[in-house]
């Protein structure tokens, strides 16, 4: 396929994929009586950009050749390795600077019931970011490699487009307990921060997938950071003191966002020594 039909396509899913969640809230709307956290718009926003990627591989000529399904296992264990050790490497350092500056409160925390229900996450998780995964690094991220863009407009188209797509999650799907259980923001201000954190976010997601040409990788550093983080702020673990939130949140605070990056150009460092591309 020529790179005009590619980049055609590669417009397509992009808008169709920022719609979609939209779509959702709109039929939300139209049927009010329904489980807060299981409507009907959320199954369209989380199932809408899969589909779009199902059709144009299997209907418009995309292929599957480059959705990176195989494992890859050969060769690629180290960064099958890096991508277990990301998360819990930058929380375990993000931690141990709370405890030393009394910003983070560990008084709360329950060994057990944390490390139970993160065993159970992260196989549910496995399961939820295969077909998230298949989206934005085995087709969005895989299509804008195959146009031969730069590596920063790699990293900035998806991590737009990605984090960008969560917008009506942020805006409206999102409880506010939620919201002020990570940061005790709007939730405009909220979207901003978290978008910006997942364009971060990309950066790291792309090399290991670039690397092990394979959505497996990812699937794991995903499921990781799902299992890790979230429930740790969200069901209390921790508790961070009042306006340091911003700078020690292991989901969005300024300096795990910052180690993230990091991470993410020293692996973009290490592909480019092995001349490892996606073709």
């Amino acid at each position: 396929m020529n790179h005009l039909k590619e980049t055609r396509h590669l417009v397509i899913f992009c808008i169709l994929a920022l719609l979609v969640g939209w779509v959702g809230l709109g039929v939300d709307r139209l049927i009010p009586d329904q489980n807060e956290e299981e409507t009907l718009g959320m199954a369209i926003w989380l199932a809408g950009p899969l589909l779009v990627v199902i059709f144009l591989r299997t209907f418009a000529g995309d292929g599957w050749k480059d959705a990176g399904l195989y494992p890859n296992l050969k060769h690629n264990l180290r960064w099958y390795g890096m991508a277990m050790l990301i998360f819990p490497l930058v929380t375990i350092i993000t931690l141990i600077i709370g405890k030393l500056t009394g910003w983070i409160d560990f008084s709360g925390f329950n060994v057990k019931a944390y490390f139970s229900i993160f065993t159970e996450l992260f196989f549910i998780n496995i399961i939820k970011n295969f077909f998230e995964e298949s989206v934005w690094r085995g087709y969005l991220t895989a299509k804008l490699v195959k146009i031969r863009l730069t590596d920063f407009y790699i990293y900035g188209i998806a991590g737009l487009v990605w984090g960008l797509w969560h917008a009506p999650y942020y805006l409206h799907f999102l409880s506010d307990e939620t919201i002020y259980a990570v940061l005790p923001v709007n939730r405009y201000l909220f979207m901003v921060i978290a978008v910006l954190n997942m364009v971060v976010w990309t950066v790291m997601f792309t090399e290991i997938f670039r690397l092990t040409r394979s959505i497996w990788s990812v699937i794991l550093l995903h499921a990781m950071e799902d299992a890790l983080i979230n429930h740790l702020i969200i069901d209390g673990h921790i508790q961070i003191a009042a306006h340091k939130e911003i700078w020690l949140s292991p989901i969005c605070g300024v300096l795990p966002m910052t180690l993230y990056l990091i991470i993410g150009l020293w692996l973009r460092k290490q592909r480019s020594k092995k001349t490892v591309f996606l073709n």
